[in-house]
């Protein structure tokens, strides 16, 4: 199965990139609703016109709209995807399931990908997607190549083979969001994870300033065969903030291993890639690769490649002994970690050159107090960026037939195997003199120029002795170009949205109930002795030791596989598991990031029970969930999950617990299960916000317990119930 090769473009100029340089697709973002809210992305404008150039060379166009949609913005989001649809895009990139819900029923003809963040890594997710009308499944990028091909689906698979990796399990996470109110969810992530931490044992730090939630550069050049004959049918280079060279280059890398077999990359190509961006580079959980070769610790940047040693340094001057080529123009890292632009460099005669090769003794100024000798990285390849902004441009293979024949109109095509475009003209004269020759209209129709198109094949019928105006010949061809692109750019779609405001109504709340999240067994017995309404607790063992009515399993955030379960409470934090809603009474937790009506309502006609409500949505924002006959439920108190890990920080420090504490003192617990869990630094509080939730249609609020003990329960349920 021939793969197709996806490619980001953050604008306009990284789209070219990826369009001549081998991509089958492109994947960007409006200027709302995407996760990449920091890149330059695209206006409704340019979008067009995006569409328009990206399908002149047969590349499909998939925007995303993989933000979490509020209930007040999503008649908004709806005019949106409606929009890029009559424009021609081929599909739309979501990760909430109440906006796929709604797309499919307003816009049945709209193709959609399940983005990565819908967190899909089980085979149950992919058949709740499918019924859904999901065409493709952009899986978690924890999935191994294994697990991958082990999927028995027939619904497109997607997945990333280059580029950032976040460390948060399908890049669910609520660290921005928790700690400086930028959403991830919302395409505002500040990369908090790329920070440095302290890591503390009890109040020992153990570990100072490193960056330990900062995964290397995923790259996967060495696994071509794997790729090429694994289960996916789309294979995604990360990368809506990176350059335009960067776009440009690794596209054409993937294009050439993909294409060629037995292909190997030249030391020059591998040095190229990483001189564009790494900050290391892993094999990923796609292969496998170690969790000790997966984190950079010592630096959350562009890492560079090495190309010499500084030999010998003084104030003034650097003296630096190169294994790689440097040019006017680089930029450097030096072994104090600075950079610096190589605006002047210097031979070993100390004069002024452009160039210096491999082996050479060179001199830079030191414009960075240098004081120590080390290795030095290149960080920036001008000589790369000048190669790839200077863009040759691919063309498209076109047949032309020309038919000119003495007293018959003059008949002259194009076609590109799937369009044709044609002119009939008026009737061929006799030439009284100089009669023009097939060579000579060939000549003329193969003039393409700065056109997309180059001549491929030619068929005619020409009389002999004829005449025919080169100024004629030359204006049918621009004619026919014109017609031929706009057969390859035009759209017939006009849909217009008829927004019909689901049929919603607030529950009728008589009286708030409390539930509770237990950790340990002498938080269950406190939250029985203080009767509240539901426990939900997170051990197997404990479920079955309390199982009653009220009592809940909490199952795991990630799971691979589904056992059978009958006649259990659950509490589901992935899609897969409303698998049991048959035989069990489901809740759903906040791990589904739920914030609208329409995916509150698909989880009510799922047959769950209750549906608890993301802590991203504000109490403001809670009036306007209006589902009746369901219950929802808010988190009231408590310490939620910022990130879940597949990475294993605990067994790589070789520590049984711990927590991070970051440059503003703020400390998160870490606790380890079959996953690590960072936890947020600070517990939610809305007790006093009560009287406000009471006329939001809530019907539950919520304790999320960590440590804390019975006493401490006690008070905190007696105040919930006061309030109430």
């Amino acid at each position: 199965m021939k793969k197709e090769l996806l490619a980001p473009a953050g604008n306009m100029e990284c789209l070219k990139q990826a369009v001549h340089n081998g991509a089958d697709a492109v994947y960007l973002a409006g200027k709302l609703y995407g996760a990449r809210k920091f890149a330059n992305n695209f206006t409704n404008e340019e979008l067009v016109d995006a569409v328009k150039y990206a399908h002149l060379y047969d590349v499909k166009v998939y925007v995303t709209v993989n933000t979490i949609i509020y209930e007040e913005e999503m008649n908004l989001c709806l005019e949106y995807v409606a929009f890029l649809y009559n424009i021609g895009v081929d599909a739309v990139i979501v990760q909430d399931m109440g906006l796929i819900k709604i797309i499919r029923e307003l816009l049945p003809e709209m193709e959609i990908h399940a983005s990565t963040q819908a967190h899909t890594h089980n085979l149950e997710q992919i058949k709740l997607l499918e019924t859904l009308g999901v065409k493709r499944v952009v899986l978690a990028r924890e999935m191994s190549i294994t697990e991958i091909n082990n999927l028995d689906t027939n619904v497109e698979l997607e997945i990333f083979i280059h580029g950032a990796l976040c460390i948060s399990f399908s890049g669910q996470c609520l660290f921005s969001s928790g700690v400086l109110n930028r959403s991830g969810n919302r395409g505002e992530c500040a990369g908090l994870c790329r920070t440095p931490f302290n890591v503390l044992d009890k109040e020992k730090c153990v570990v100072k300033n490193k960056y330990v939630l900062s995964p290397k550069e995923f790259c996967s050049v060495d696994y071509v065969e794997e790729l090429k004959n694994c289960k996916a049918y789309s294979l995604k280079i990360e990368g809506r903030m990176k350059s335009p060279e960067y776009v440009g280059y690794v596209t054409s890398i993937y294009r050439k291993i993909l294409d060629n077999e037995n292909c190997k990359l030249s030391e020059e190509e591998i040095f190229n890639l990483k001189s564009l961006y790494n900050r290391g580079f892993t094999k990923g959980y796609l292969f496998l690769n170690s969790d000790k070769e997966f984190i950079s610790f010592n630096s959350s940047n562009h890492q560079g490649v090495e190309i010499g040693e500084v030999v010998e340094v003084n104030d003034k001057k650097i003296k630096i002994k190169l294994s790689h080529d440097l040019h006017q123009e680089d930029a450097i890292r030096l072994p104090n970690n600075e950079g610096m632009f190589v605006n002047f460099l210097y031979n070993a005669k100390m004069n002024l050159i452009n160039k210096a090769l491999k082996n050479d003794i060179v001199y830079v100024d030191n414009k960075v107090g240098l004081k120590s000798l080390g290795p030095v990285k290149l960080t920036v390849n001008k000589t790369l960026a000048k190669t790839m902004a200077n863009l040759e441009y691919k063309k498209i293979k076109i047949r032309g037939y020309v038919k000119a024949v003495v007293n018959e109109p003059l008949m002259v095509k194009y076609s590109d195997g799937k369009n044709e475009v044609s002119f009939v003209g008026d009737k061929v004269l006799n030439a009284n003199s100089a009669p023009i020759t097939e060579e000579r209209i060939k000549e003329v129709m193969a003039k393409l120029g700065n056109t997309p198109f180059v001549l491929d094949e030619w068929d005619s019928l020409i009389s002999e002795n004829i005449f025919i105006s080169i100024g004629v010949l030359n204006n049918i061809r621009r004619l026919l170009i014109e017609d031929l692109i706009n057969k390859r750019t035009t759209v017939n779609r006009s849909v217009k949205v008829n927004l019909v405001k689901g049929q919603f109504s607030k529950n009728n709340v008589n009286k708030l109930k409390i539930s509770a999240l237990a950790r340990t067994e002498e938080q269950i017995k406190a939250l029985i002795l203080n009767e509240v309404d539901y426990i939900y607790v997170t051990s197997e063992n404990l479920y079955k030791k309390y199982k009653s009515d009220n009592v809940y399993l909490r199952l795991d955030r990630v799971l691979s596989e589904h056992e059978e379960r009958k006649n259990d409470n659950l509490l589901i934090g992935e899609t897969g598991s409303l698998c049991y809603v048959k035989n069990n009474a489901i809740v759903t937790d906040y791990y589904l990031n739920v914030v609208n009506n329409n995916y509150i309502e698909f989880l009510k006609n799922r047959g769950v029970k209750r549906v608890t409500i993301s802590p991203e949505c504000s109490i403001e924002k809670l009036k306007s969930l209006t589902v009746s006959d369901i219950d929802l439920e808010i988190i009231i108190y408590g310490t939620i999950e910022y990130m879940i890990l597949k990475y294993n920080l605990l067994d790589n420090m070789q520590l049984n617990n711990c927590s991070l504490e970051d440059k503003s003192k703020r400390r998160f617990a870490v606790i380890k299960d079959k996953f690590t869990h960072i936890m947020s630094d600070k517990p939610i509080d809305l007790i006093n916000e009560i009287e406000k939730i009471k006329n939001t249609g809530v019907t539950v609020l919520r304790l999320e317990l960590l440590n804390e003990n019975a006493s401490e329960i006690e008070k905190i349920i007696n105040l919930i119930k006061k309030k109430i």
